[in-house]
């Protein structure tokens, strides 16, 4: 049983820590600020549809489009890598965090920036392709929409989730968080790298 739930398990991880669920929740917030409760309603389902959209459609056209451009899963591997590299050591450093591009009123703020680039960035994209890559379409698209459910559940109960472990609490976990995708960056350039000496 837990051989056949390890591709899951093996997939969601890596999801979950690019997506950073609860780094968005201070953000969220800040960004609903002022709204009524149907207006919050509102931004949760359009930002989670928007972030669930954006990463499905680059599970079934990413491949599509690298061969497209002739670029190969080793240079994927390696661009993505470093790229998730350079993003986590950036939100690491201090006084640096992600930017809101928007304010709370906006009636698209769902959308953007929420949606994308917050919830479905870059390091969502690239790590969603590689683990298509290593663990085929069925456990990263579960992976996926389970990762989007967390999503949705944690914006919906984001007050609690600040009371319970506090603001300081929330940039802690991301911290965290930031640290694992570094070396996630760094497993994808390894691979990529051992990917080309191969070919």
């Amino acid at each position: 049983m837990l051989t056949r739930l390890e591709p899951f398990i093996l997939a969601f991880i890596p999801i979950f820590v690019a997506v950073d669920t609860i780094g968005n929740i201070p953000l969220f917030i800040s960004l609903v600020e002022g709204s009524t409760k149907k207006e919050r309603n509102k931004i949760i389902a359009d930002s989670v549809a928007t972030a669930t959209g954006v990463a499905i459609l680059f599970v079934f056209v990413g491949k599509w489009i690298l061969r497209l451009i002739g670029i190969t899963i080793p240079d994927f591997q390696i661009a993505g890598g470093a790229l998730l590299f350079i993003i986590s050591i950036r939100l690491l450093l201090p006084g640096t965090q992600k930017h809101i591009l928007s304010d709370g009123h906006e009636k698209d703020v769902g959308v953007f920036p929420l949606g994308t680039p917050l919830i479905t960035g870059p390091a969502v994209l690239t790590t969603t392709l590689m683990m298509l890559d290593n663990f085929g379409i069925i456990p990263t698209l579960i992976s996926l929409l389970v990762n989007m459910l967390i999503v949705w559940l944690s914006l919906a109960k984001a007050n609690a989730v600040i009371r319970l472990i506090g603001i300081s609490g929330t940039r802690a976990f991301s911290k965290i968080m930031y640290i694992l995708l570094a070396a996630i960056g760094i497993m994808m350039i390894r691979r990529g790298v051992f990917g080309v000496l191969a070919q």
